[in-house]
């Protein structure tokens, strides 16, 4: 989560959502939603960059949708309302 939520360099917050949602496992989609739930707006949007970044050229989108779906129905609403945020950046990607 540190490195997700890094202060510091954005730079390690989009390289680490980028390399979390290319493996595109429940775990490590889990990692991103908490991390959404309890970004701030500069937060936020590089791990959209990071995500979409994943995304470009592929057919992740689906792959990360599908893992997403799975995790809205995780007992912790934070992991649930990350994966819906997520949810709405791959949407963005298939326009």
């Amino acid at each position: 989560m540190g490195l997700l939520l890094d202060i510091v360099d954005t730079a390690v917050t989009r390289q680490t959502a980028e390399a979390l949602a290319q493996v595109g496992t429940v775990a490590a989609l889990r990692l991103i939603a908490l991390a959404v739930a309890a970004a701030d707006d500069n937060q936020a949007d590089w791990l959209q960059t990071g995500v979409h970044g994943a995304l470009a050229g592929t057919d992740g989108a689906t792959d990360v949708a599908a893992v997403c779906g799975q995790l809205a129905r995780d007992p912790e609403e934070a992991v649930r309302r990350g994966a819906a945020e997520i949810t709405a950046w791959t949407d963005d990607t298939r326009r």
